[in-house]
């Protein structure tokens, strides 16, 4: 028995310490599959998201061609408030929507400028003009006719006031509408950018339409 026990001994020792080897090599060649290669998945992610750049909805790029032009005339009627003698109420009414629709067309210009399409830029004057330097002349809802903006041009005071409350109601229920057909469109909308913009959109503009409507009544003056 003393000869026995220590090669008994011995030889659990060698079992024990092969156990440990093996299971030892078996986490090494698991290792690499629990750990990918980081920058691999980082080089396929960004050429998949470039190419989900280069997949373009006619509808989507309509609705962001288009609302440009929507929002650049919300600022030019915009602008005119401090100069009408417009109350302070609708003077920061106007500044926040200048605020907001300026930051939106950045984003809707860089969607387009990302996606390799044609840009239209806002002149100081309002008028939008395409990638070629030609003017675009859009035909949108909600859009003030010539004859709409000289009207608010030439009012002033209590008049300007209830003139802007009336038009913008008018335009933002047609920004509303862009956003009504763009969801209808079938299969647009479908990237996160496009879907929350457009949505953000209705949101704002409809929560606007409802304040400058309780503004436009309170000045004794339906729409």
């Amino acid at each position: 028995m003393k000869v026995l026990f220590p090669r008994l001994f011995g030889l659990a020792l060698v079992l024990i310490v092969g156990a440990c080897a093996s299971s030892g090599n078996s986490a090494e060649r698991i290792a690499p599959a629990s750990n990918p290669d980081l920058d691999e998945l980082e080089a396929l992610y960004n050429a998949r998201a470039d190419s989900a750049t280069m997949v373009v909805h006619e509808a989507d790029a309509d609705f962001m061609t288009g609302m440009i032009g929507h929002h650049a005339q919300a600022l030019v009627m915009s602008h005119l408030a401090p100069t009408n003698g417009a109350n302070d109420e609708i003077q920061i009414l106007a500044a926040r929507i200048i605020n907001a629709q300026r930051d939106e067309i950045r984003v809707m210009q860089q969607w387009l400028e990302d996606r390799d399409l044609p840009v239209p830029h806002v002149m100081d004057s309002g008028e939008v003009m395409g990638h070629e330097g030609h003017d675009m002349h859009m035909h949108m809802a909600g859009m003030l006719s010539p004859e709409q903006l000289d009207e608010l041009r030439a009012a002033r005071g209590p008049e300007f006031d209830r003139t802007y409350l009336r038009l913008m109601i008018q335009h933002h229920t047609g920004a509303v509408t862009m956003v009504h057909e763009l969801f209808g469109a079938d299969g647009a909308a479908q990237d996160d950018l496009t879907f929350k913009l457009a949505s953000d959109i209705q949101v704002d503009q409809r929560s606007e339409i409802a304040r400058m409507q309780r503004m436009l009544d309170a000045m004794g003056s339906g729409f």
